[in-house]
């Protein structure tokens, strides 16, 4: 794709590290078990995975993130035969803030992936919206009327249950709400999911919004978009850990 500027990801970043463990038998103090670390697995996450999963599709993408991702943690405890999570520990790094004189509006798309850790203000969402007409927002915060720039808006069905209130007839056109193994809701219509053996969710929203805005700068059809990142994201839920569209 050479030097195009076609997509750029904004967001917050952090580093997710999988251990791996066997289980042999409980603490003899406590009612725990005792792990045994066997391998331990380390990738870019948050708003580093949607950019990764979008250059694994083909295509150039740029970000916008904190400058100490790799300080910022998720680290989990796995069961490496039966895939089952024990816990997940995570770091007390400070998130900084965004410089918006970072963002380069030359970008065909710009996709927003919010964590709502403190590196974009609903007010820098705003503004960026203002500065571009192809803004796609995936963001953990309550939905309002910051939010009614963007072109489309992605959003877990936990996530709109806690904005339903919020929702004005403009971003509900906007909304593609996810809901896992039902596929998704846009505009009244379900795109249903084929089934998989699900191995593991994590990340597989990142994957469904990278396939969702990649396809759509290919064709720009919203709903070829959402049943390519349907399908996607149940490729990557067939994998351990928080992997990469295949």
């Amino acid at each position: 794709m050479g030097v195009d500027k076609h997509i750029l990801v904004i967001g917050d970043s952090c580093q997710d590290i999988f251990k791996y463990c066997d289980v042999n038998r409980l603490c003899p103090d406590l009612p725990v078990p005792i792990l045994n670390e066997k391998k331990e697995v380390r990738n870019e996450g948050m708003a580093k995975n949607v950019q990764r999963n979008i250059l694994s599709l083909g295509y150039s993408c740029n970000i916008v993130t904190n400058a100490n991702w790799q300080d910022i943690t998720k680290t989990r405890f796995v069961h490496q035969e039966s895939n089952h999570t024990f816990f997940r520990a995570d770091s007390n790094e400070a998130m900084p803030s965004i410089n918006l004189a970072d963002v380069d509006y030359e970008h065909k798309m710009i996709v927003i992936s919010d964590y709502d850790k403190g590196f974009l203000t609903k007010s820098d969402i705003e503004t960026i919206c203002g500065k571009h007409n192809n803004v796609f927002i995936d963001s953990k915060k309550v939905l309002g009327s910051w939010a009614s720039g963007a072109r489309y808006i992605k959003i877990n069905e936990t996530e709109y249950k806690r904005s339903k209130e919020t929702i004005t007839s403009e971003i509900q056109e906007k909304i593609i709400q996810t809901r896992g193994a039902e596929g998704c809701l846009f505009r009244g219509i379900a795109y249903s999911v084929t089934k998989a053996e699900v191995k593991d969710v994590c990340g597989a929203g990142d994957s469904f919004l990278a396939a969702l805005v990649v396809k759509f700068l290919e064709e720009e059809n919203i709903e070829e978009s959402i049943k390519y990142a349907n399908y996607c994201a149940s490729q990557v839920v067939t994998r351990r850990g928080v992997s990469v569209i295949p």
